[in-house]
């Protein structure tokens, strides 16, 4: 039996800084004594906060996961821009002599006001992004140039909490709520490039991804895996609709066959199938009154 007990769920763990995502998965295989444990979206390694785990089936829970909009804690600083848009990189260029402290309040807020709502964003040269089936950071490191296309992304929050000076530069910290695919490196060195001083990202903490707060999560040094499982009944509850099944409901559900309910007027889903036992059997979609499994769940998993 692995130290799971044989469970399958949702892992929040708060990632320290200096290891990378994959880091962050290795030890928790080793802690859970198994190999299938994926994510629900990276951080880079000098980020720290909250990393969403699946454990054993419920990675297959982690697709309606990716998408859900984020919320961090950042702090940028203004007068110089870097190879990578964040600390870890390069200076590629410095502010004039007297330009950051020029900079008032009233100029940074304006200059904030275009990076918020929807917008077209360029991803850093150092993202994940695959280009001609290469990751970007991967290219970028290499010496090569790496040219992103925009995409359009939702800033829906971005708020400047304080600053202070720091020698020539001056250090914003900022809280963001933004839908997923926002590049928070981005960001920064937009803000650099739009007050003409330069931009990057000094830190950055994840503290939220859609209903999970980093609060709730686990030390990833200290943490006891079976105990701080989220059973995918209750992920999928906080997530989606539920639908209450009879058993011989379960069991068909659990063959692949399609249910049919007359009286169904929850829309049409992702909806959360539970079992008479709290078991999540499946995730099923309305067409009208008849539903579709679009994932089920194996029954040979301890119920978490």
């Amino acid at each position: 039996m692995s130290a799971t007990g044989g469970r399958s769920g949702i892992l929040l763990v708060d990632k320290p800084q200096g290891i990378t995502s994959h880091d962050a998965v290795a030890k928790t295989r080793r802690l859970a004594g198994t190999r299938k444990v994926g994510h629900a979206g990276t951080l880079d390694p000098m980020a720290t906060g909250l990393l969403v785990l699946g454990i054993n089936s419920s990675t297959r829970l982690l697709t309606y996961l990716v998408g859900l909009d984020k919320e961090y804690f950042a702090t940028i600083r203004l007068g110089a821009a870097t190879s990578t848009d964040d600390a870890e990189g390069e200076i590629v260029s410095t502010a004039p002599a007297g330009a950051v402290a020029a900079l008032g309040p009233s100029a940074i807020t304006a200059a904030l006001e275009p990076l918020t709502g929807e917008i077209s964003q360029v991803p850093s040269s150092v993202s994940a992004i695959k280009v001609d089936g290469k990751r970007a950071y991967t290219l970028a490191r290499a010496g090569e140039t790496v040219e992103l296309a925009a995409r359009t992304v939702t800033v829906l929050a971005l708020e400047v909490l304080g600053s202070r000076v720091d020698g020539d530069y001056l250090d914003i910290d900022v809280r963001v709520e933004c839908s997923s695919g926002t590049y928070i490196r981005a960001i920064a060195r937009d803000l650099g490039a739009a007050l003409g001083v330069g931009g990057h990202l000094t830190a950055l903490r994840r503290t939220k991804i859609g209903l999970f707060s980093v609060e709730d999560a686990a030390n990833l040094e200290t943490m006891d895996v079976a105990t701080a499982l989220l059973g995918p009944a209750d992920v999928a509850s906080r997530l989606f609709a539920t639908y209450q099944l009879s058993e011989s409901q379960a069991v068909d559900l659990g063959h692949g066959k399609r249910l049919v309910d007359d009286s169904w007027s929850g829309g049409t889903g992702p909806v959360a199938a539970i079992a008479p036992d709290g078991r999540l059997v499946g995730l099923i979609r309305f067409d009208g009154h008849t539903a579709k499994p679009l994932v089920n769940f194996p029954t040979d998993e301890v119920t978490a």
